[in-house]
């Protein structure tokens, strides 16, 4: 025979749950179950998502570098290395430099005086070798030739050459051919005299030099011993002989500098003018022979001929 309790519980439970349910929905207020479409949204306008967009793509995108902005450096790194605007230590030590700034201001005019003198003296040789002043054969073939009386021959020898010697040759065989004997020789004076004249340009610079440089020293050593005994009186009592010997030696090195400078100018100088007086004596030899020459044959073409005896 069945239960009649177990049937009965489903049904009970079914019949409860179909009573209480309308009575719940008539207790609770009806906005409980409507969603609130009032309330803001948080969302951007469409402007200004696009600039976010913008802004975000071009933080994850590279930037190109130009060649400038990539050979500057960077902040931090100028930052933590200056630039040095010091002179380093290695040039400061050279003995060179050393020399030059324990010599002072007279110790630099030197040096300049020293770069001027060599230059000069390699100028000068380089001139006198293009004026032929060492070069003294074709010169005297010219004359030769012209004694022997082949006088078209000793003009084409000297013709156009830029030796002093067969300049002055070159007008001397034209002025004694067309022009009187004095006149031809005060021609040929004067054509000698400028060629001279353009052999010893630079000359009076190396004179000057030699002249000056031992002054320049002088002047240094002058000055150098002032500072020594100024620094000597402000020691007072407790005075240094080692400060006053360096301040001693320091002085005369612009002595000895001026010296060093003025010796090599004074010798070339020398050397030059020996050169330039060779060629004035042979000028002035050749010139004469070249006259001496033509007054013969001057006057063997007017003397009269001789009767030979039978």
């Amino acid at each position: 025979m069945p239960i009649p309790g177990k049937r009965a519980i489903p049904t009970a439970i079914t019949f409860l749950a179909l009573l209480v349910g309308p009575i719940l929905a008539q207790d609770l207020p009806a906005d409980s179950f409507r969603i609130d479409t009032t309330a803001p949204v948080l969302m951007a306008p469409a402007d200004d998502r696009a600039a976010t967009f913008r802004s975000s793509a071009s933080e994850l995108s590279p930037q190109p570098v130009t060649v400038a902005e990539a050979a500057a450096p960077s902040p931090d790194e100028s930052a933590t290395e200056p630039l040095s605007t010091t002179v380093p230590d290695q040039i400061l030590e050279h003995p060179a430099v050393s020399f030059l700034i324990a010599g002072g201001a007279s110790l630099w005019a030197i040096a300049g005086l020293s770069v001027a003198t060599v230059g000069l003296i390699l100028w000068k040789i380089w001139a006198l070798l293009l004026l032929g002043a060492w070069s003294r054969r074709r010169a005297r073939r010219a004359v030769r030739l012209w004694q022997n009386g082949d006088l078209a021959r000793a003009e084409d020898t000297v013709r156009n050459r830029r030796g002093l010697r067969n300049r002055v040759l070159e007008r001397a065989f034209s002025s004694s051919q067309r022009l009187p004997e004095p006149t031809a020789r005060e021609e040929t004076t004067r054509v000698a005299q400028r060629v001279l004249g353009d052999a010893t340009t630079g000359l009076r610079a190396l004179e000057l030099i030699a002249t000056t440089a031992p002054l320049l020293g002088l002047l240094g050593t002058v000055l150098g011993m002032i500072s020594a005994f100024q620094a000597l009186q402000h020691s007072g009592a407790q005075a240094d002989p080692a400060l006053l010997a360096g301040g001693i030696w320091k002085a005369l090195l612009t002595t000895a500098a001026g010296m060093a400078v003025a010796i090599p100018a004074s010798v070339a100088l020398s050397a030059f003018d020996a050169v330039i007086e060779r060629v004035r004596r042979d000028i002035e030899d050749l010139c004469t022979r070249v006259f001496v020459a033509q007054v013969e044959r001057g006057l063997s073409a007017d003397a009269p001929p001789q009767a030979h005896a039978a």
